[in-house]
């Protein structure tokens, strides 16, 4: 046949699916740090450690609390950062729980309060009439969490230890899969 004449094969069209935010924004980061050599222990470490230290009960510290701890421990900031700020949604229902928690630990009378009270005394009346008013409703919470903290860590990082393992084996199986021309 001449050469205008060749037969073209059409292959259907691969169409990725479309990734969720999940796997972008969570799944993804974790995938490429175990890629760049850090090992399951260290993430899983990074994700419990993270996902207690941005539940701290006091807004405005979690940051701050998240870059210091990784920082001394030597875990990886982005992966901690990022647990912060995807955490965030969970973090107002258990500074409630957690005051909840600490008055029952101290046997004092639930202490009513709401979010616009605290801003309108902060703003108004400024910090030391605020801590003056919910300073022990403060350290009720960062009691009950550094209580339950550790034990949270704990548990979240045995749970994720073999996850993360898992993931990482998957990835190299997929890798010696491409490199063998699978």
């Amino acid at each position: 046949m001449p050469p205008s004449q060749t037969k073209v094969a059409i292959l259907p069209a691969v169409i990725p699916s479309k990734r969720t935010l999940w796997q972008r924004r969570i799944a993804d980061p974790v995938v490429a740090q175990l890629t760049q050599g850090i090992t399951p222990e260290k993430i899983a470490l990074t994700i419990a450690i993270g996902s207690a230290c941005a539940l701290f009960p006091i807004f405005g510290v979690t940051t701050l609390l998240c870059f210091l701890v990784a920082l001394v421990l030597r875990l990886n900031q982005p992966i901690i950062q990022l647990l912060n700020q995807a955490l965030w949604p969970l973090h107002v229902p258990m500074i409630f729980w957690l005051v909840q928690l600490g008055d029952f630990i101290f046997g004092v009378p639930h202490q009513r309060f709401s979010v616009h009270e605290m801003h309108l005394l902060w703003r108004d009346e400024g910090w030391a009439k605020f801590f003056d008013k919910f300073g022990t409703i403060a350290l009720h919470a960062t009691v009950a969490w550094v209580l339950l903290a550790p034990l949270f860590a704990v548990l979240c990082y045995y749970s994720l230890v073999p996850v993360m393992r898992a993931i990482e084996r998957i990835h190299h199986e997929q890798k010696a899969k491409q490199a063998a021309g699978l």
